[in-house]
């Protein structure tokens, strides 16, 4: 019988994996080998290797695109192994630069590739991977001045975990740029969570809007869980910011700071740098909206899912409701956390609506 933790995160998140990219199977057998919280991380990594190895010996002989697949695989196991995965650092920080490795490897062998961008940020150095469209009627040659969408994990997400969703806009003709931002991924080592995200998106934008490869005139943001948080929040003090989609993000994550399971509170207080307990929760509560969603003027679409455990759908309508006559709701019954199972919805939806904004 698996312990609590481990329980958690497989009811909590099992869609989540599967719409990212990890495989049915993989995901069934990895978690039955699982019965203690310790041992999560080290099994997923041993899957991650699994596909690491194919990887390895697919690109030997030659072929190419079954490599970069797999490489991409082995990165999403990592990514997995560590994303909740407080308890050990060594162990998570392993897992972490392995995903990283294995990402950037896959990237240079599939196509559309990526470019791994680094930007200085307040001591730090926020990491994005940007990818761009290919013309469909000829291999490989990029689509002239797309626009750009940026797109912005949460809490536990990083880039790495945002392969198959960039392929979504990428096939509408939407360059892409995942970031890694204060408290994420890369950028997470050296610094924290802040409120004012904002701060992070106009100095991507800084570097990303000097580009002679995408138009800098039609630039979205799609953020996820708290990404949509901090993709509405960058909206209200970015006029370079054209249109918004916010995923299941918090009105004020203090206020759905009881409703979070214990594995995500636990990462809030590591990625945020609190003290103790108490002191996540106060810094949670510094995370909303009240004052800033009254300043969108872009348009604004929200996504939300009433089967939501981790933040409450009611977060949504305060939202909605504070930005006015630019908001559009876009709530599902059936839908769970970012609505990830519902992939086939939210996806085309929103990747659809920043192309009809944009343009």
């Amino acid at each position: 019988m698996p312990d609590e933790r481990v329980e958690a995160a497989i009811k909590n998140w099992a869609p989540r994996f599967t719409s990212q990219g990890v495989d049915y199977n993989d995901f069934f057998r990895t978690t039955a080998r699982i019965q203690k919280w310790d041992e999560w991380c080290r099994e997923w990594v041993a899957t991650g290797d699994v596909h690491y190895d194919l990887a390895v010996k697919a690109k030997a002989k030659g072929n190419l695109w079954s490599a970069g697949e797999a490489y991409i695989a082995a990165a999403l196991s990592y990514h997995f192994g560590k994303f909740v995965f407080q308890d050990y650092h060594d162990e998570y920080m392993s897992a972490a630069n392995k995903s990283v490795e294995a990402f950037a490897k896959g990237l240079k062998l599939l196509d559309p590739t990526g470019e791994r961008v680094e930007i200085p940020f307040d001591g730090a150095t926020m990491v994005g991977t940007f990818r761009r469209p290919v013309d469909a009627d000829k291999r490989s040659s990029p689509v002239d001045k797309p626009p750009l969408v940026l797109l912005l994990p949460g809490l536990d997400s990083t880039k790495e975990e945002f392969f198959y969703w960039e392929n979504v806009f990428l096939k509408r003709r939407l360059a892409t740029f995942s970031l890694d931002g204060p408290g994420q991924g890369e950028c997470g080592y050296n610094s924290h969570i802040r409120p004012d995200y904002e701060a992070a998106v106009s100095t991507a934008l800084d570097v990303l809007t000097k580009r002679k490869d995408i138009d800098p005139k039609r630039i979205g943001l799609a953020g996820v869980s708290l990404g949509g948080y901090y993709a509405p929040r960058a909206a209200a003090f970015e006029p370079r910011v054209k249109a918004v989609v916010g995923n299941c993000g918090p009105w004020n994550f203090g206020e759905c700071w009881e409703s979070l399971p214990g594995l995500t509170r636990a990462a809030f207080k590591h990625h945020s740098g609190a003290t103790s307990d108490e002191d996540a929760k106060v810094r949670a509560h510094k995370l909303t909206l009240d004052g800033a969603a009254q300043k969108i003027k872009q348009p604004l679409l929200v996504i939300h899912g009433k089967l939501d455990r981790l933040i409450p759908w009611e977060q949504a309508h305060k939202i909605v409701d504070a930005v006015g006559s630019n908001a559009k709701l876009a709530m599902f019954e059936n839908g769970n956390h970012v609505c990830n199972n519902i992939p086939y919805i939210y996806r085309p939806l929103t990747a659809d609506w920043l192309k009809e904004k944009l343009g």
